[in-house]
């Protein structure tokens, strides 16, 4: 008898370590996803020809704070993704320019309401235009929390954040390279607040948060360092 509550206990054990694995993978944030750490989705091809002129969009952007209820839908994400970071060139360029076309940044996606993309964060992998899952369920509040309580991080459906690895510049150009990151971030914003005003979406760009705790829900690697969220939805 003693023998079989030994093994009792034992299995009892085993579930609760089985259960607590499950919901850190979840990311303790929201209700858990059918997707699975890792997991591709490959997005719809931009439009790299149609689309608004570039004056209009420029006449069109301004910095929107509130959104409506309706989600996102893969396609507007894939185009502000594409618009960011996006390849242009067979040679690997992109829609962005880069120092030495070193190309420091990397883009995330925090989904929390958009169609097809089930909630959590994504990076974005330029070259074969798809986003690999690197953490599930929605994070959205965390941010929140951690960017000064702005409403609109917690509200909008998808957020992007653009984070650098400062030394794949550094490494050529020296302290001299930092300054050439942060430019290139600037670029890739304001494409994705163009892109936005282009389908007649809103955005807006933070710079106010807490770079550890952005660094921590996102599962960044260490030599990575948030810049830029920039929340997007519909208005």
């Amino acid at each position: 008898m003693e023998r079989i509550s030994i093994v009792k206990i034992l299995v009892v054990i085993s579930l609760g370590v089985v259960t607590s694995f499950m919901l850190l993978q979840s990311g303790g944030d929201g209700e858990p996803s059918s997707a699975s750490l890792g997991d591709l989705i490959k997005l719809p091809e931009p439009d790299r020809i149609g689309g608004v002129p570039l004056e209009s969009a420029l006449q069109k952007r301004r910095s929107h704070r509130a959104y409506s209820d309706e989600p996102l839908v893969i396609g507007e994400v894939s185009q502000i993704l594409w618009a960011a970071y996006g390849v242009t060139d067979p040679r690997g360029f992109r829609t962005a320019p880069s120092a030495g076309a070193l190309y420091p940044l990397e883009v995330y996606l925090v989904a929390g309401d958009v169609e097809d993309i089930p909630p959590g964060v994504y990076r974005y992998r330029p070259h074969d235009h798809e986003l690999s899952m690197v953490r599930e369920g929605d994070i959205r509040p965390r941010l929140y929390d951690v960017s000064l309580r702005q409403g609109f991080i917690r509200d909008a459906p998808a957020l992007l954040v653009i984070s650098a690895v400062y030394e794949r510049t550094t490494g050529r150009y020296g302290e001299r390279g930092e300054r050439y990151v942060q430019m290139e971030a600037g670029h890739a914003g304001q494409n994705v607040l163009l892109a936005a005003a282009s389908l007649d979406l809103g955005a807006v760009p933070v710079g106010a948060f807490d770079d550890g705790g952005v660094k921590r829900g996102l599962n960044m690697p260490q030599e990575e360092a948030p810049l830029y969220i920039i929340a997007v939805g519909k208005i």
